[in-house]
């Protein structure tokens, strides 16, 4: 007799409290990012913005465990894990300080900047859904190795990196908080009473932040006055279409469109990398039903009012081995839904601190970085390496050009970046490599596992695609267009004919080896 999945298992809860706290962090993130550098007035952001956000994700998290009890019901299966959903992060961060932050800086108008990112996200929206009739496709193409390795490389940097610094800024609560975490997730621990292991340590954390205000310690910026302010502006409030300000943002179709296609691109492969992590943990969902949803629910949110992009998340192994099933998907949805309708999220920001919560992005970056290796044959760990690398250069490029910006020299002159090269950083080398990095990554690593297979024309194939694809922008590039970077695609070309030229001398038999056990 098939086994049914309920909406609500035991493992639901310690999933809830890591994928609800995950997207509860990106919230309060994206919050700030609108509140302080774009300066969208409280009313705007917490009475139509955030409503519109929530009513997006609420959507996501919804679709995504309806899927899952579909896939149950079909293999007759009770240990289902629902495709994790939220917020997309690495597009937060672009469309704010990319799109949203220099309009708003050459017109003096927030509502600009705004209508900019709105036309950004339908842009790419639209090229989201488009690429779930052709990712099924690459996915079948592309080695597991590239998909995970490319992954692998954004859980190091843009999840894990930034978390580790904060909790070593605040090494009393981000340490401890942390410790709870991985003593739970990695090392079995039960605490009295089963409480869950992420809502134990966010409640430390919380209370030695709020100690060392009361006792002046001078760590957790907790502040007693903001939080009865926050809660006294709690209040109703739902999504509706916001059509007028979407259309003003037509004038800037032009400016956005160059960067919104290939970030649309990007999106629907880590979607699909984050598709091929769930298939590599046990559930094969189908790669077009879940990047199309994505793609839609974004184009949703976009109609009412919200900037960002709705993503299929990555950590899915990390949800599933901790007994999340269905129910941590909905209750995160409701969770959103709750936060942003009834504009709670401000009194969150100021009630608990960041930092008691971040230790759960490193949970999981460490898991997907772990399932690259894990999920793969032993000899396709150099390809690992070859995907994680264009990621790293993004990641180091962020962190410059956030260093440029404050003390306003960004962008870089000839001469500032001929200064740093003096000094060991090559920054016009991170440009190009960080420009689609996600896909480069995609390409090198597939490049690395065909060649280790010994087939150098499928090698020759991947680096025909990297040459097409950097002489019109997608990748190696920071916008689209004709010509982008014509001595790399050249030097693509001149790699694939080095690699068809290989397939015809003799090449020697792989050795035998064990695979990796699922």
């Amino acid at each position: 007799m098939d086994k049914q999945l309920s909406w609500w298992e035991p493992g639901d809860v310690n999933g809830f409290f890591g994928l609800g706290t995950n997207v509860l962090v990106n919230l309060l993130v994206l919050t700030g990012l609108l509140k302080y550098v774009i300066g969208i007035p409280d009313a705007v952001l917490f009475g139509t913005i955030l409503p519109a956000i929530g009513l997006m994700l609420f959507l996501g998290n919804i679709y995504y465990a309806l899927m899952a009890r579909r896939l149950a019901e079909r293999e007759g299966r009770n240990d289902v894990t629902a495709l994790p959903s939220g917020p997309s992060v690495p597009h937060m961060f672009f469309v704010v300080f990319a799109i949203m932050l220099p309009i708003k800086l050459s017109t003096k108008s927030w509502e600009a900047a705004w209508a900019a990112g709105l036309i950004w996200v339908f842009v790419e929206g639209i090229v989201l859904f488009i690429g779930a009739f052709i990712a099924p496709t690459i996915r079948k193409l592309t080695p597991r190795a590239a998909l995970l390795g490319t992954l692998a490389g954004i859980s190091i940097t843009f999840i894990s990196m930034r978390p580790a610094f904060e909790i070593a800024e605040t090494p009393v609560i981000g340490l401890i908080s942390m410790a709870i975490i991985l003593a739970a997730w990695y090392g079995g621990v039960r605490y009295p009473g089963n409480v869950p292991g992420g809502l134990l340590a966010i409640a430390v954390g919380t209370v030695l932040a709020w100690l060392a205000y009361a006792f002046g310690w001078g760590f957790g910026g907790m502040n007693p006055d903001a939080v009865s302010g926050s809660a006294s502006q709690i209040s109703f409030n739902f999504a509706w279409f916001q059509l007028d300000h979407l259309w003003a943002g037509k004038e800037y179709l032009a400016l956005v469109i160059v960067t919104a296609i290939p970030f649309g691109i990007y999106d629907f492969i880590e979607a699909m990398d984050n598709v091929e992590s769930a298939s590599a943990a046990g559930d094969e969902y189908s790669v077009r039903e879940a990047i199309g949803a994505e793609g839609i629910i974004s184009l949703i949110g976009t109609l009412l009012g919200s900037p960002f992009a709705n993503a299929v998340y990555i950590g899915h192994p990390g949800w599933k081995r901790i007994g999340g099933r269905v129910g941590y998907s909905v209750a995160t949805g409701v969770m959103v839904l709750v936060l942003t309708w009834l504009s709670i999220v401000p009194l969150l920001l100021n009630v608990i601190p960041v930092v008691a919560i971040i230790p759960i992005l490193l949970y999981i970056g460490a898991m997907i970085g772990a399932q690259a290796f894990q999920a793969t044959p032993r000899s396709h760990a150099p390809a690992i390496i070859f995907a994680l690398v264009p990621n790293l250069a993004a990641w180091a490029k962020v962190q410059i050009d956030g260093a440029l910006q404050a003390t306003g020299s960004f962008p870089a002159s000839a001469e500032l970046v001929g200064k740093m090269a003096q000094g060991g950083v090559l920054y016009n080398g991170l440009a190009i490599l960080s420009g689609g990095a996600i896909v480069t990554g995609l390409l090198w690593g597939a490049m690395v596992v065909f060649l280790i297979d010994r087939k150098p024309q499928a090698a020759g194939t991947v680096a025909i695609l990297s040459a097409v694809l950097t002489f019109f922008g997608f990748i190696h590039s920071s916008a689209v267009q004709v010509m982008a970077s014509p001595m790399m695609a050249l030097s693509y070309v001149i790699v694939a004919a080095l690699f068809y030229w290989f397939a015809t001398m003799e090449i020697s038999e792989k050795e035998p080896e064990v695979e990796p056990a699922e």
